[in-house]
């Protein structure tokens, strides 16, 4: 199954984002964007892949070790910015980023240990996708809206397991479907 873990925000977070990516919505080159929907928004902590059902307990027993290890801590949406070239469009993180930072990492290592194949490692970087392109695109506007953004904050208390189901459908601007398949409370969160 393909697997990532992630974080994911509550509902008043994403409210605001919601109101932030209207807003982007109606500025020029908007067409030119898949946005993806308020269910896929999230924070991943590490991409997984298809991960063989044989390997899934191990996963799910050193993504829990890992929750364990990690105190819960203060997030919130702020800014955003661009991956190659217009291809992706995100918003960002403050807060105790280097927490999350921290439970990225713990959240790759339960993957290698747990015999998951993971491809180089590469310095996380929080960002939550609200648009991509297959194209190259001028997001130049939308990054300069999104700087100003800053969404309510939270306490994040948990890690989440979620399994990603792609389209198979063919219809244009058809999202993938995200299951969460296990969730485990950071040490110290009831």
């Amino acid at each position: 199954m393909r697997l990532f873990a992630a974080v994911l925000p509550p509902d008043d977070v994403t409210d605001a984002l919601a109101r932030e990516v209207a807003a982007l919505r109606g500025l020029p080159g908007a067409d030119g964007l898949r946005w993806t929907g308020r269910p896929g928004w999230h924070f991943t902590l590490a991409f997984y892949g298809e991960v063989a059902d044989e390997l899934v307990p191990g996963l799910t027993d050193r993504l829990a070790w890992a929750a364990h290890r990690a105190a819960p801590f203060g997030l919130a949406l702020a800014g955003g910015g661009q991956f190659g070239h217009g291809r992706a469009l995100w918003a960002g993180a403050t807060g105790d980023v280097e927490a999350l930072r921290l439970l990225a990492g713990r959240a790759e290592s339960a993957a290698r240990k747990a015999g998951v194949p993971m491809s180089g490692h590469r310095r996380y970087q929080p960002h939550l996708t609200v648009a991509r392109s297959r194209d190259a695109v001028d997001v130049r506007p939308h990054v300069d809206l999104l700087r100003e953004f800053t969404g309510p904050a939270w306490t994040v208390t948990d890690l989440a397991l979620v399994r990603s189901h792609l389209p198979r459908s063919g219809v244009p601007g058809e999202q993938p479907r995200y299951e969460t398949v296990g969730r485990w409370a950071l040490g110290g969160a009831g």
